[in-house]
């Protein structure tokens, strides 16, 4: 029986109250996080995000609430804990807790607050998968079905028949068939490619000089590499830096004016995992994405883009993968639920359960230790299960 299978057993056997005390019960930080108050329903805040109570939503609220109590009580180091229904928050925690910055090599103890901007690691890829769509969808960028070789023509030695077989779509989908090293919830190793991508000046010279080791659009190989192409030709296309293309094309327009890009040595914004966010502005995200792509009435992300992007485009080892995110399933009222979900290092989630019109946001500060993951899985299965209707 694989790792996948007996887990969607286990959630079958107990009930989500229990397999939520056992996820949280190993201690994955140093130091445990101090307590805070749990809000059920939030408070409202002038930022655009609008509250409701769950029981207005078809959510149990007791039953909310003591997912959220299991959460506080626990010795975990998550950061905080946000749900959305129908466009609306209906229940946020925060803690403090052990965090670094990307740059950082030490951990410090530190307080979270609904003010407070958290690195989203690599819920950046599927910002970057948004921000490719909307300018597609605008004429300002390459088709996906467009060689990526033929886009860098300057660099003649990458121009071989393997190369140029390379699509914009293999890099949304994450099958260039190039040979690369990361981290990622498929994969566990000890050192990472991805860091050489701060120090080079070209991203498509650093990840297309490596061997094609597979046929594009046959093997899935995390890479934040190709991601930072992605950004690349994004800015080569449209002539406008990263950070502008998000402010103008999807930060504007879903009112989120507090964020940060960090950087690589050039001063670019690291494309892959450099993305800092308060959480709020991360269920906003939620919210657009669960409305099809729009937002307060605008249209911001083409609808078929996004059911791309959420659509297992490939299988992997812990689900699939479409333009930049995954997607997985959940369980509700003896149903299997298609979900999805932007995943990055540390514990920084937001998943979608489309069918339920239900977000769930995580942060927290477990960088390089993939067992985070267990907790925070069974959080949205516990989620989900106070869903009445």
């Amino acid at each position: 029986m694989s790792g996948n299978e007996l887990d969607a057993v286990l959630r079958r056997q107990m009930p989500r109250r229990s397999l939520l005390k056992a996820a949280l019960a190993a201690p994955l930080a140093l130091t445990t996080p101090s307590l805070a108050a749990i809000a059920v329903p939030p408070a409202p805040v002038s930022d655009g995000l609008a509250t409701a109570a769950p029981s207005a939503l078809g959510i149990d609220a007791k039953s909310l609430h003591d997912v959220l109590a299991g959460v506080q009580e626990a010795s975990t180091n998550i950061h905080s804990v946000l749900v959305l229904r129908h466009g609306q928050l209906v229940a946020e925690l925060y803690r403090s807790g052990a965090d670094r910055s990307i740059y950082s090599l030490w951990a410090s103890q530190r307080p979270f607050t609904p003010a407070d901007l958290h690195d989203m690691r690599s819920v950046s890829k599927s910002v970057v998968g948004l921000l490719y769509g909307i300018l597609l969808d605008r004429g300002k960028v390459p088709e996906i079905d467009r060689s990526v070789a033929s886009l860098f023509p300057e660099y003649a030695a990458l121009q071989d028949t393997s190369r140029r077989a390379i699509l914009v779509r293999h890099l949304l989908t994450m099958t260039a068939g190039l040979e690369w090293t990361e981290p990622s919830p498929v994969r566990r190793v000890s050192s990472t490619d991805e860091t050489g991508l701060a120090f080079r000046p070209c991203a498509y010279s650093y990840v297309f000089q490596r061997d094609v080791v597979a046929s594009p659009g046959t093997q899935f190989t995390y890479s934040g590499g190709l991601t930072a192409v992605l950004a690349e030709i994004m800015e080569r296309a449209t002539k406008r830096p990263l950070r502008q293309l998000a402010e103008e094309n999807l930060f504007g327009p879903l009112g989120i004016a507090d964020w940060q890009w960090v950087g690589d040595v050039y001063g670019r914004p690291l494309a892959a995992a450099g993305l800092r966010l308060r959480p709020r502005d991360l269920a906003k995200l939620g919210a657009m994405m669960l409305a099809r792509g729009e937002w307060q009435g605008r249209r911001v992300v083409p609808a078929d883009w996004i059911a791309q992007s959420i659509a297992p485009g490939i299988a992997t080892a812990v689900g699939g993968y479409g333009f930049q995110w995954w997607s997985m399933t959940t369980r509700w009222k003896d149903k299997d639920l298609a979900a999805a979900a932007a995943i990055g290092n540390g514990g920084q989630r937001l998943f979608l359960v489309p069918d339920l019109d239900l977000a769930v946001v995580t942060t927290a500060g477990d960088y390089g230790d993939p067992a985070i993951a267990a907790p925070l899985n069974a959080i949205l299965h516990s989620v989900v299960s106070t869903v009445s209707a």
